[in-house]
């Protein structure tokens, strides 16, 4: 498996870096972040210990749906539900439609890096 860095970046800084790219003003260089959270809080809140941990779970034990998940993780099928689609949306983890439109969690990643600077973040973009 391979790596994954986010970083932290306040929305409006993060969407003239989007613009810029957009533009063709800036080139992503290799090893900036590829997931970006607009504050530690919000980084805090989806990388929680209880959502690691899930993504732990998920890597290890490879459920093959939702609902064996939900059972793995003795957590219910709909908190799961908003919890992965949540951290599907930041790209931690994809899902695969299987067999009769089940859907299976996976992570792609086997590390995440933490990529922050305590000064200002457009400035390093």
């Amino acid at each position: 498996m391979k790596q994954v860095k986010v970083g932290i970046m306040p929305l409006k800084d993060f969407q003239a870096y989007t613009k810029a790219i957009v533009a063709g003003k800036h080139k992503r260089k290799r090893g900036e972040p590829k997931i970006w959270f607009s504050s530690m809080a919000s980084l805090a809140q989806v990388l929680s210990d209880q959502n690691r941990e899930l993504l732990s779970l998920i890597a290890e034990q490879k459920p093959a749906s939702i609902s064996e998940l939900a059972r793995l993780s003795d957590r219910s099928q709909s908190n799961l539900t908003r919890t992965l689609k949540k951290m599907e949306s930041y790209g931690l983890v994809k899902m695969k439609t299987g067999t009769r439109g089940s859907k299976r969690p996976f992570v792609p990643y086997s590390d995440i890096v933490l990529d922050m600077s305590i000064g200002n973040s457009a400035q390093r973009a």
